[in-house]
């Protein structure tokens, strides 16, 4: 199994850390997590991100929008199918660029968790491993890593110059993988 097949792991009772390879150079991986368009192609649009800590700033999720394969959303989850998207108010904690960033959000449960991007150059290639902290119970850890590992597979398809895969499909087979393997049904 490749880096690029790897599932999100559990590294503490409140923790997930999943890992990705992309083509470099660093910079441009991390421009796909702080330039609002960019980022829209592969897991939300919205404002983008500066360089201050502390700046609020709007993740803004179109699901239906990352492939071109017309999907709809499964029944729990057609909120995502609305033309506005799915709002999700953040705070930027932490940057270093191109290497790190660290950002609270809003979870649709109420909770706020946090959630680092560290990228570590591999030769050509970068490494980029996300850390999301602060999941509360077994469910919303299973929900958060089945999405996090189906909008990193289309990040990869994007940044290969691939057509995106379709992220509603991939992200049900990952659901039901994920409950299994963190025991949150």
């Amino acid at each position: 199994m490749t880096v690029n097949d790897s599932y999100a792991q559990k590294s503490a009772d409140d923790t997930i850390e999943i890992k990705r390879l992309f083509p470099g150079p660093i910079e441009r991986v991390f421009s796909y997590l702080t330039d609002a368009e960019k980022r829209g192609k592969w897991l939300a649009g919205g404002d983008d991100i500066r360089t201050e800590p502390g700046q609020e700033f709007t993740l803004v999720f179109r699901h239906g929008t990352l492939s071109a394969l017309g999907e709809k959303a499964p029944d729990q989850y057609k909120a995502s199918d609305a033309p506005a998207g799915i709002r999700s108010r953040c705070t930027l904690d932490a940057i270093t660029p191109p290497h790190s960033l660290t950002m609270s959000w809003g979870e649709s449960f109420g909770d706020v968790s946090e959630v680092t991007f560290s990228l570590e150059k591999q030769g050509d290639k970068v490494l980029m491993t996300i850390t999301h902290r602060k999941l509360t119970t077994p469910e919303l850890m299973a929900d958060v890593s089945g999405g996090w590992h189906a909008h990193l597979d289309i990040m990869v398809d994007v940044l290969e110059g691939k057509p995106a895969r379709a992220f509603w499909a991939n992200h049900t087979r990952l659901d039901t993988e994920y409950r299994k393997r963190l025991k949150a049904n």
